[in-house]
């Protein structure tokens, strides 16, 4: 008879092979013009004159790879390779160096600017390549990026990272991601994805430049980002780390939570270690306090005067799974795996389309699906839901084998 964590572990394979990455293997290569699609909306229409995203096919390259290396299928290598072939072909930029933000559905440049979170994405998905393959190729672009995130985004005056720049890596008024976020100079955001590519980049190349400023960026976070009390971030902030906003996002912070605690893990700074353990259990149960529907899933944002908005996004689920699930394993409590395992729960039970493949956007007070918001664009990526079930597929069977042990 299996057990709990069996049954767990036959879901999340089966959720992950045959759900999101058969969906992406089957209806978002672009066979007309090369790479993959940018849209479709919930109804599986495809909007062929939709922009291509530096984010969307830098996680797919990031969970094709993480996926290869995982199960050494063929055809994942096939859609890692597809995805790094037109990063090369149509994201690079052969003058300036570093990438464009989107080019159009033809694969020509139209948002030329150096958005920071762009590049971390792509050093991060470069490593994971790295990591699955041995591409020195591929390493020698991620270590270039890095090279120039560090001489052009990062701020030597008050530490961190700039936004955007120009496509000249010049300053820039024309700083902010997307329509949901502020136009300041610094943001949670960015910071959080640096460190998850530094972290990413770190495990295959291992000089005392990255080293000393992963280090450095961990502290940041946790002496500018988080906040004194060590249960929340902060969200956004001006160059000399001004608070410029009030808003608590609860699928940052239980994401943050775990790559706080991987960032320091795989650095093996032990003091430091110590540190970051400490505030991932805070954000854990701040999150598990304030931020948890009765029904398993997560919320998305908060202000002081409570939640904004009922909708439950599909990546704050995606994350609660692993970051309560981190806690877990940080404490040996128990509420905090149940707290992964309702996550996990509402997530099959509503956030999953088992009819079309792949997870709606999110779902609705009701706990209908947002048929109004994309299967596939820039920023509905298959990258939040694979790497759950990664994480969790890795945890569990680490987890697993100590046992038999």
């Amino acid at each position: 008879m299996a057990t709990l964590t069996e049954d767990w572990l036959a879901q999340l394979h089966h959720e992950l092979k045959d759900n999101i990455l058969d969906f992406w293997i089957r209806h978002t290569l672009d066979e007309a013009r090369g790479g993959f699609v940018g849209e479709i909306d919930s109804r599986m229409n495809v909007n062929p004159s939709a922009e291509k995203s530096l984010v969307l096919n830098a996680r797919i390259l990031w969970t094709f790879s993480s996926a290869y290396r995982l199960y050494g299928d063929p055809a994942y290598l096939k859609m890692a390779d597809r995805a790094l072939d037109y990063l090369r072909q149509h994201f690079i930029d052969s003058e300036y160096g570093g990438l464009y933000w989107m080019v159009d559905a033809d694969g020509n440049p139209s948002q030329t600017k150096k958005q920071v979170y762009g590049q971390a994405f792509a050093v991060y998905a470069l490593s994971e390549y790295n990591r699955a393959t041995g591409s020195a190729d591929a390493l020698e672009l991620a270590t270039e990026l890095f090279r120039l995130m560090e001489k052009h985004g990062y701020d030597p005056v008050y530490g961190g990272y700039i936004e955007a720049l120009s496509r000249e890596w010049e300053s820039t008024d024309n700083l902010t991601l997307s329509d949901k976020d502020l136009n300041e100079k610094k943001s949670m955001n960015t910071h959080l994805h640096v460190l998850e590519a530094y972290t990413a980049l770190y495990r295959v190349w291992k000089p005392e430049e990255l080293r000393s400023r992963l280090a450095e960026l961990i502290t940041t976070m946790l002496d500018q980002i988080v906040t004194p009390d060590g249960r929340h971030f902060l969200l956004f902030f001006d160059e000399a780390w001004n608070v410029k906003s009030d808003h608590v996002s609860y699928g940052h912070d239980i994401e943050g939570s775990w790559l706080l605690a991987e960032a320091a893990e795989v650095l093996g700074d032990e003091a430091l270690l110590n540190r970051v353990r400490s505030v991932a259990i805070s954000m854990a149960e701040a999150t598990l306090a304030e931020g948890i529907d009765e029904d398993g899933g997560i919320w998305n944002e908060a202000g002081p005067g409570g939640l904004l908005g009922r909708d439950k996004d599909w990546w704050p689920q995606a994350e609660a799974v692993v970051g309560f699930y981190n806690a877990y394993q940080l404490t040996g409590e128990p509420r905090f795996e149940e707290a992964a395992r309702a996550a996990w729960s509402f997530i099959d039970r509503y956030v999953v389309d088992h009819e079309q493949g792949e997870w709606h956007w999110g779902v609705d007070e009701a706990r209908l699906p947002l048929w109004n918001e994309p299967k596939v664009s820039a920023w509905k990526c298959p990258y939040h839901n694979s790497r759950a079930c990664l994480e969790m597929i890795e945890r569990l069977e680490s987890q697993t084998h100590s046992k038999e042990q």
